[in-house]
């Protein structure tokens, strides 16, 4: 039976605990924001420029 590491298991665990606490962009989660920017690749972009700099401002 394969084993991992100490340093997998604390990277699995901070992978989790990024999903739990929104900081992990899903499948659904992209398809949600190009939806409600109408597809536009302009508008997705300025999005997610919006959102970095808010996550810099912090």
């Amino acid at each position: 039976m394969p084993t991992i590491t100490k340093k997998q298991l604390e990277d699995y665990e901070q992978l989790c605990r990024d999903r739990n606490n929104g900081r992990l962009l899903t499948l659904d989660g992209l398809r949600f924001i190009c939806e409600a920017n109408n597809y536009d690749p302009e508008a997705i972009g300025r999005h997610f420029l919006d959102v970095l700099a808010k996550i810099q401002q912090q």
